[in-house]
């Protein structure tokens, strides 16, 4: 069975370009595609969808409706996914989207656009019950975190920091392993000297796992 979207962006050209690109992909299809709040529910509640594609900013206000309409989904939708598209790499709007709970929910850049398959990529982790956050946002926070003589992050070892990176990002320890050239028993390992050095209550669903990583490095600015 394919994905189905609904799909919501304001901007015409912008919304009609990533619905073309999309409907290219196999297993993806497009149910709607809309330009504000209250469409983007109406569509929805009409559509079904597996997983909605929204920007974040949107009228009536252009302010926060992506991530707004990602919680008002988790209480009318909760099996439906979210993936935020965004230009701001702001852990605020991170945390906000994570609030009510970290699976089935995506935030990305929108320069990701232009690797359509990071957005496919997304989508189908997001469907499944996954997180995924953008690197760079997940970088962001690193690096601010880690110039404080004492941040704990400092005792972290480079193969550590490696892990919780791709971790943040909302990767299972499968694909950790595969990207960083290690088994996955050796993940695990990792991950578990990860949260003893922070001080994280261990997880072992990687939707709570990507919560837990995120709310660590966002309040320990």
């Amino acid at each position: 069975m394919p994905i189905r979207l609904v799909l919501a962006e304001d901007h015409y050209l912008a919304r009609e370009g990533l619905r073309r690109l999309l409907e290219t992909q196999p297993g993806i299809e497009v149910a709607a595609a809309c330009g504000d709040f209250d469409s983007l529910l109406a569509a929805v509640d009409a559509e079904r969808p597996d997983v909605v594609v929204t920007d974040i900013r949107m009228p009536p206000s252009d302010t926060d409706e992506g991530i707004r309409a990602a919680e008002q989904l988790r209480e009318t939708h909760p099996d439906t996914g979210v993936v935020v598209l965004s230009q701001y790499a702001s852990p605020g709007y991170v945390l906000a989207l994570l609030e009510g709970g970290s699976a089935r929910r995506g935030y990305l850049l929108k320069e990701r656009v232009t690797d359509l398959g990071q957005v496919v990529e997304a989508i189908r982790a997001v469907a499944e019950g996954g997180s995924v956050i953008d690197p760079k946002v997940v970088e962001a926070l690193v690096a601010e975190n880690a110039r404080g003589e004492e941040s704990p992050l400092t005792g972290l070892t480079p193969r550590e920091r490696d892990v919780l990176r791709e971790m943040a990002e909302g990767k299972n320890n499968a694909a950790i392993a595969a990207s960083l050239v290690l088994t996955e028993r050796s993940v695990e390992k990792v991950i578990h000297s990860i949260f003893s050095k922070l001080g994280l209550t261990w997880e072992a669903a990687v939707h709570k796992r990507v919560k837990a990583v995120i709310l660590y490095l966002a309040e320990s600015r």
